[in-house]
């Protein structure tokens, strides 16, 4: 008994006495819960909405005004034509569109049914349905309130849905998983591959030798680049084998795409392993600054239009939300360079800033 209540004595005494620790212990729970709380949402807000109108009228401004005033849409475009639909979609800028049929006032005025093609954006299936019900819900309440003054008019609404049109939830969750995948890969297990050789002491060694912290560093990321481009192939594989999840892009551009946000992952890996003295501490850094924000925060699973305005901003600084941007519009837009470059270079500064704060870190510990 009493080597055991030193056995304890001890462990808490490590752990106590290690604020960084008990830091992230502590913090850990809290940061997983505010981050489900406040994240997890399944309304439907701020959809950016395209509006075609050919022949604008009394009927079609009214409706306009009813999609603004509803809270949930907002309108980024109007065209006469959907001709710049294609263009709004693959960048983004849109998500779903409404094309009224030409002299649309005028023929429900004088009784005949006017359509309204509701395009869709379904590389989110469950997202693009419930904005589909939502724009129809628009319609369907203007119509019921012109029945009653005019009689017999009516609104048919005819739905596409675009880059999944069959709606297959894999298409959604395949591409994403591969930036859990690389980071799992590339940060965490970085993370752990470092402070296990601190607790070795192998890691004194290398910071006493003749090689430069970059060198280190480059040393230490390369095994796992080639690691994250074997895992970037086989996630392609898979995806395209078992799944049947559609390819519409460029293998050669999704492969250089998923090298740089391994660097990314890699560079992040590092630092928190030059911020920590444990491989427990190191995990659990880890998982808060790779794994719980790339699950919650990067669109893989709830809409980022529809979290809090705070979270918003912080998503901000996740790799992962422009890097799920990237693959869905590679996989499923066939979109190019010239669509994702926004994206590419966020990624390209991300990896920049935190390959320098990593090199800097290893500079201060070897000081």
């Amino acid at each position: 008994m009493n080597a055991l209540l030193g056995l304890l004595r001890k462990e808490w005494y490590h752990i106590l006495r290690d604020r960084r620790t008990l830091f992230v212990i502590v913090f850990y729970p809290i940061v997983q819960v505010m981050l489900f709380g406040a994240s997890v949402r399944t309304d439907v807000r701020n959809v950016r909405l395209a509006i075609v109108d050919p022949t604008p009228d009394a009927t079609t401004l009214e409706l306009r005004n009813r999609f603004a005033a509803t809270g949930v849409f907002r309108i980024v475009s109007v065209t006469p034509t959907d001709a710049p639909l294609d263009h709004l979609f693959q960048t983004d800028t849109a998500q779903v569109a409404v094309a009224f049929q030409p002299r649309f006032g005028e023929r429900l005025s004088r009784g005949e049914a006017a359509q309204v093609l509701v395009f869709s954006d379904a590389t989110e299936p469950n997202s693009g349905t419930s904005r589909q019900i939502y724009v129809r819900s628009v319609l369907q309440a203007y119509q019921e309130e012109l029945g009653l003054r005019a009689g017999a008019l009516r609104i048919v609404p005819r739905v596409r849905s675009r880059f999944n049109p069959t709606r297959v939830s894999a298409n959604l969750f395949v591409p994403g998983l591969m930036a859990i995948i690389l980071t799992i890969i590339a940060a965490l297990m970085t993370a752990l591959s470092l402070t296990r050789e601190k607790e070795t002491g192998t890691m004194e060694v290398l910071l006493v030798s003749p090689l430069r912290p970059w060198q280190i560093i480059v040393g230490k990321i390369s095994p796992y680049l080639v690691i994250g481009f074997l895992s970037v192939l086989s996630v392609y594989g898979v995806a395209r084998i078992v799944f049947h999840v559609p390819m519409q892009g460029s293998l050669a551009l999704l492969i250089v795409e998923g090298m740089l946000f391994i660097l990314v992952s890699l560079s992040l890996g590092i630092l928190v392993s030059a911020r920590t003295s444990s491989q427990r501490v190191a995990t659990l850094a880890a998982m808060m600054a790779t794994m719980l924000p790339t699950q919650m925060l990067s669109g893989l699973v709830f809409p980022i239009e529809s979290m809090p305005r705070a979270l918003q901003w912080v998503s901000l600084i996740v790799p992962a939300r422009w890097f799920i941007v990237i693959v869905r519009g590679i996989m499923l837009k066939g979109v190019g360079l010239s669509y994702v470059w926004q994206e590419t270079m966020i990624l390209a500064a991300m990896a920049l800033v935190l390959l320098v704060a990593s090199t800097q870190s290893f500079k201060v510990r070897l000081q």
